[in-house]
């Protein structure tokens, strides 16, 4: 246990966060083997990222690039392909959708479907707007991320990379928890209104459909946990930035249920794993301060 423990001090949260997740998804691969479609590759996947992230802690120092690909460029290569590798997981494991627990709950809050309601306000430019918005989302993450190097706030840059990181992970052990398609699918036939912009918004679904796939990916809303994670964290490191975000990340959030790849109840969960990731990631964080 001692030696754990120094271990973990010895390497930045950011790493410990990575490192721990992608061994609990080496192990679900591993128990679940016989049920998924494609366990070889997830195990080299999970393999091959472990190794990486290993050998980036130990040449990080060797350059400017290997430290830029070590803080910035790896995390990002590691969130989208975990997350792409989700796919091949979560159904399997976890077969039985909630969605309609989900569709209930929305229902018994507004006694109506919130994307059925807001056909009433849907017209092509605001359709536009709001998927343009929500297609941001892995942008305002790496933007905030490069501010901060840019500004050389490195410690900073560290512990928002952490909470960041932690938001996005427990995000993804949601979706295996819970795992849920969204309004998109399960009230497909309940639409009157087909969603249609006057330019980007039908390129930018195709493109994140054929991105994204089938995920099962809807609760809790990840869009909402990490942008409303990183407006709280420009406000304490980048005012600049905070004022520029604030009115993206509030037609992102808005477009989540807009766009329908959400229900409301999804957006409520997004806001307590913020909550929930700010609370674990401050007390951990603290505890490797205090160790170091």
């Amino acid at each position: 246990m001692k030696r754990i423990s120094d271990i973990l001090r010895s390497i930045r949260p950011a790493d410990t966060a990575t490192i721990l997740f992608i061994i609990f998804l080496l192990k679900l691969t591993l128990f679940s083997y016989n049920i998924l479609p494609k366990p070889r590759y997830l195990i080299f996947l999970y393999v091959m990222l472990l190794i990486s992230q290993c050998v980036l802690i130990k040449i990080k120092n060797k350059g400017r690039i290997l430290k830029f690909v070590y803080d910035l460029g790896f995390p990002t290569i590691c969130i989208l392909l975990i997350f792409d590798s989700l796919e091949w997981i979560v159904h399997y494991v976890n077969p039985k959708d909630i969605d309609p627990v989900l569709i209930k709950l929305d229902y018994l809050i507004f006694r109506n479907h919130p994307t059925i309601m807001l056909e009433k306000i849907m017209n092509p430019i605001l359709t536009d707007i709001l998927q343009f918005a929500y297609s941001t989302y892995y942008f305002i993450p790496i933007s905030f991320g490069l501010i901060l190097l840019y500004k050389k706030q490195y410690k900073e840059f560290d512990k928002a990379l952490f909470l960041i990181l932690l938001c996005f992970y427990l995000s993804y052990l949601g979706y295996i928890l819970f795992p849920a398609l969204g309004p998109r699918f399960y009230l497909k036939e309940l639409q009157t209104i087909e969603l249609q912009g006057y330019v980007i918004a039908e390129p930018l679904i195709d493109l994140l459909n054929r991105l994204e796939g089938i995920k099962r990916d809807a609760f809790p809303s990840g869009h909402t946990g990490i942008t409303i994670l990183v407006l709280y964290l420009s406000w304490k490191y980048s005012r600049v930035f905070f004022w520029i975000a604030l009115p993206v990340v509030s037609a992102l959030i808005f477009a989540t249920v807009y766009c329908r790849y959400h229900y409301v109840v999804d957006v409520i969960a997004g806001v307590i794993l913020f909550l929930i990731t700010l609370i674990v990631g401050e007390w951990y964080y603290r505890w490797w301060q205090k160790k170091c």
